[in-house]
């Protein structure tokens, strides 16, 4: 059963930006949420991308520091990762992960219950 919504994923070239929308707003008026991003690659684990808590705190991989940009208006709205000088190691099938009154928000995918069926991304040479 698919819970969240993921839209916005597409082909790019080396350098070029996308912005992928994740409708968790059925999860995000809770007083305590986590929205989270996770890539997973042909034949690898789904690895974290980036995370957004409540309070608007946000963690980042190594890997896109710099490059990628999650964020969320208010509760009611999407959350967002733009994602900008996108590389083909990017490439990846892209999922929006919630989980709801915890205490945590770290990009472990462990630690996520509700997930969407994802979006993907592909970036050319």
């Amino acid at each position: 059963q698919v819970h969240l919504v993921e839209s916005g994923g597409g082909s790019v070239q080396s350098g070029g930006s996308l912005r992928l929308s994740c409708d968790a707003s059925k999860y995000t008026t809770a007083s305590s949420y986590c929205v989270g991003w996770f890539l997973q690659s042909p034949g690898k684990e789904r690895e974290g991308v980036a995370t957004i808590d409540a309070d608007g705190t946000t963690t980042y991989s190594d890997s896109v520091k710099g490059r990628f940009t999650i964020s969320q208006d208010n509760a009611e709205n999407p959350v967002y990762l733009q994602m900008n000088n996108l590389q083909p190691e990017d490439t990846a099938m892209y999922y929006c992960a919630a989980e709801v009154g915890g205490v945590w928000c770290d990009p472990i995918e462990s630690e996520f219950t509700i997930w969407g069926q994802g979006t993907q991304v592909t970036v050319s040479s």
